[in-house]
């Protein structure tokens, strides 16, 4: 049986279209058994980062590469009504996601976000992304407590923990006490552009790209205080929103002898943030902490030489395609940064490095794995006792 979600004109939803989606899993819940339920909350977005690009990724590919199945998208409730923006593929549809309450019981829940909702399924995932909130001062207090109840709820009652990077799986396993036998590596996957739409290196712009979140974790001021180390024509241009501690990387441009070289974006448009990617010589990225680093991926993806750090996950994804420096040694990162600035056949040599690592991390293994972890639990191959 195909579920269809019908076409609507922008801007005409009414609450007939949220008893509609409500009531449609109650009238086919008995032809659904094995139905997939996911957290989509975070595939709703204006501006999408980093989980919600995961989520995406993981809920267009799934329905697109098992067209047999039946996946069922929820929505808490400050984005149900948003998620109608998407129209659904044919054997996909959404439903109102609330805590404590659902008018089903699941088969199989899946939390993308290291987070459950108190809803009786039979079989529950959950990604975890990352835990420097736990173990490091990037946050704030009260978010770092509530981050905390959440993850360790979310841990307690997993089947099947999906972890994103070994790193990130370690911490899981040390942080949050869980056995390993329910811990699986998944790693994030990249698209590369089209080959038309990359630059070779010497047809570049003397430009330092950087793109996350400017804040603390990211190490901006560090990255801020080494560009002052390159002459001019190069510039230093920072892409992201404003995070925890930003304020710091302000002062730090305020301060710097080359601020009339580093430019602030805020977030970017995906076409804004491709004919960057494309333009920029060196991609610099010395975050102190990663769950993953999906940047990294991207911008070896674009043809760019990676600079980034030896730190938490980074060395996973960027193997020996980037140049490597501890984020704790500002010297280190000037020095590395000069060196690339200088040396075009150094930036050649970690380009088409990095284009040849990146090809190792692809969506669809990421769904097909994914997908393997839900037959895994169906088949009852695994066990765990919630409490």
């Amino acid at each position: 049986m195909r579920l269809r979600q019908g076409t609507h004109p922008q801007g005409m939803l009414s609450w007939h279209h949220v008893a509609c989606a409500w009531l449609q899993p109650c009238r086919v819940l008995h032809t659904m058994s094995n139905t997939v339920h996911l957290d989509a909350t975070y595939a709703v977005s204006q501006r999408p980062t980093g989980v919600g690009n995961y989520s995406l990724e993981l809920l267009r590919g799934l329905a697109a590469r098992y067209p047999d199945d039946v996946f069922c998208r929820c929505y808490r409730p400050h984005r149900f009504l948003p998620s109608f923006q998407e129209d659904l593929p044919s054997n996909a549809y959404r439903s109102l996601l609330i805590d404590g309450w659902f008018p089903m019981r699941p088969t199989v829940f899946h939390g993308l976000n290291q987070r459950l909702p108190r809803i009786p399924a039979k079989h529950m995932v959950s990604t975890f992304h990352d835990l420097f909130v736990m173990t490091s001062e990037y946050s704030t207090l009260a978010f770092r407590e509530r981050f905390t109840a959440q993850a360790r709820d979310a841990a307690e009652r997993s089947d099947v923990i999906c972890c994103v990077s070994s790193f990130t799986a370690g911490q899981v396993e040390d942080l949050l006490k869980v056995d390993r036998s329910r811990i699986r590596v998944i790693h994030h996957g990249a698209r590369p552009p089209a080959p038309e739409q990359l630059k070779p290196i010497e047809a570049r712009e003397p430009l330092v790209l950087f793109v996350g979140g400017i804040q603390k974790r990211k190490n901006a001021v560090g990255l801020i205080q080494a560009f002052s180390a390159l002459p001019a024509p190069w510039r230093l241009v920072l892409v992201g929103d404003r995070g925890y501690g930003w304020e710091e990387a302000e002062m730090a441009i305020g301060e710097s002898p080359a601020r009339q070289r580093i430019q602030q974006t805020g977030y970017c448009d995906d076409a804004t943030l491709q004919r960057l990617y494309a333009s920029a010589s060196v991609f610099a990225f010395p975050s102190f902490d990663e769950g993953f680093g999906l940047p990294v991926l991207e911008a070896m993806g674009w043809g760019l030489p990676v600079l980034t750090s030896n730190r938490a996950s980074i060395p996973e994804v960027a193997g020996d395609a980037a140049l490597l420096i501890d984020p704790y040694h500002p010297s280190a990162l000037r020095d590395a940064l000069v060196h690339l600035a200088e040396n075009e056949a150094a930036r050649k040599d970690l380009a088409v490095k990095g284009f040849q690592r990146v090809r190792a991390f692809t969506w669809e293994r990421a769904v097909n794995a994914t997908y393997a972890v839900y037959q895994e639990l169906l088949a009852g191959s695994v066990t765990h006792h919630q409490s």
